[in-house]
């Protein structure tokens, strides 16, 4: 879905934001004597198969194959072909994953929420000059990681998997990779697998990982007239209300030639077509006279997967359910989780030089991952259940963001993926203004 920070998102955790002039990858890592009870792999290294070339498959290719792994990045879908997405990220992103900043559309400095009875506030104020919330198209952003995994030492397989052959009980038996390309069958054994194919993710299947609730993201991209689109510069809006979506919001938000129009429920995906039209009818002054260029539609997960481990099978992205709730950021956490799986893997076969098993995996990624970030994922689903159930707990939501310490500790947290430090103070204002918002809106005490 579209990524935005969300008001009272100030839970997140300290992770610094490295300023680097060049990558930083696996290969740096030196090994010890081994202490490891896994087998060698003499003559050869480990083989991975990453099922997804998005943020999270090629971020975790990348970090495999620069970390000594024998990597094989799969993906079924042309270099145009983008998944539906408002294209936000944050601004650690850039530095953390080294994203040059040609590939960014939009600068965005100014942000307006409009609430159901459109009352609007600029959500924004307190962003210092070189901060931004970056704006960019998926296609764009996909293709440079995939080719820079590609460069790095990935084998990238332009086909379709079909299936994912399982080993019954070896521990160090080969996975079966089968997949179609240029009209023939073909099958590939490695000794590890990620699944970074999406919500509807067929290597999810193949471990039976278990299902999880999914929105519907639905967007139009319109490209608008030239005096339209100088309002839309710098800024991006989002939309609340049950004409949008009964439990989430609308957005918005520039591109480099065009607007991303769009929407997402998880409660009445068959009605997805009427609620954008009710974001449609909501901004049709400003983008009058535009054309529909794209209509795009993809399922989004709505919670991580009951089982993201399995064997030496691991989920990252989408495919283990790593969007949030509230604000649908699901961009930063693909790629943070895809690359921090594959340098786990790197750690535990030391450098690709022996076989790893399934407590390898949920060691070295998993335990680290939810220790990370889990956290984050709970509040951000308490902050849903809050905020969107009614259009008055939406009125609340806005008016809550006129508050400008709201807005430094969101943004912060946010653009940052670190926790806001706060002022103690203004804290407990914050918690007495957010339940006097809800009480002269008539949440409290139904």
């Amino acid at each position: 879905m579209a990524t935005v920070p969300h008001p009272l998102h100030t839970t997140t955790f300290k992770l610094p934001l490295p300023i680097r002039t060049e990558i930083s990858h696996p290969q740096t890592l030196r090994f010890k004597a081994s202490l490891s009870t896994n087998a060698p792999l003499p003559g050869r290294k480990l083989r991975a198969a990453v099922i997804g070339a998005g943020p999270a498959g090629s971020s975790a290719a990348e970090a495999l194959a620069s970390g000594g792994v024998e990597t094989f990045l799969f993906e079924r879908s042309p270099p145009t072909v983008a998944k539906p997405c408002g294209g936000a990220i944050p601004l650690c992103m850039l530095h953390e994953f080294d994203i040059p900043s040609h590939l960014i559309d939009r600068q965005v400095t100014q942000m307006r929420i409009i609430s159901p009875s459109n009352l609007a506030v600029d959500f924004g104020k307190t962003l210092r000059p070189n901060e931004f919330i970056a704006m960019l198209r998926r296609e764009v952003l996909d293709s440079f990681l995939r080719s820079r995994a590609e460069s790095l030492g990935a084998n990238l397989v332009s086909g379709l998997v079909t299936d994912i052959e399982v080993p019954n009980t070896s521990s160090t038996a080969p996975y079966v990779v089968h997949y179609t390309a240029n009209n023939s069958r073909h099958a590939l054994s490695v000794d590890v697998v990620i699944g970074a194919d999406g919500a509807n993710s067929r290597v999810a299947k193949s471990i039976k990982a278990g299902d999880y609730a999914c929105a519907i993201a639905f967007q139009e991209r319109i490209k608008l007239p030239d005096e339209k689109m100088a309002y839309y510069k710098n800024m991006a809006e989002m939309y609340v209300g049950n004409d949008v979506s009964p439990d989430f919001y609308a957005w918005v938000f520039p591109k480099c030639d065009h607007v991303a129009v769009g929407t997402g429920t998880v409660r009445a995906k068959q009605y997805i077509k009427a609620y954008q039209r009710g974001i449609r009818e909501r901004v049709k002054p400003k983008i009058a006279g535009g054309k529909v260029i794209k209509v795009e539609a993809h399922p989004i997960p709505e919670h991580p997967r009951p089982i993201r481990v399995r064997g030496r099978v691991a989920l990252v992205g989408d495919a283990a359910g790593y969007v949030t709730k509230c604000s649908g950021e699901g961009i930063y956490f693909a790629a943070k989780s895809g690359r921090m799986c594959g340098e786990g893997i790197v750690k535990a076969s030391e450098g690709g030089d022996r076989m790893i098993e399934e407590e390898d995996l949920k060691r070295e990624y998993l335990k680290a991952w939810d220790a990370k970030y889990i956290s984050t994922f709970r509040f951000m689903d308490l902050l849903q259940r809050v905020f969107y159930g009614s259009n008055a707990a939406r009125e609340a939501l806005v008016e809550l963001c006129g508050d400008e310490y709201v807005q430094r500790m969101t943004f912060e947290s946010y653009l940052y993926k670190r926790l806001a430090e706060g002022d103690g103070w203004e804290d407990v204002k914050m918690v007495c203004n957010t339940i006097g918002s809800l009480a002269r809106c008539n949440i409290v005490g139904r």
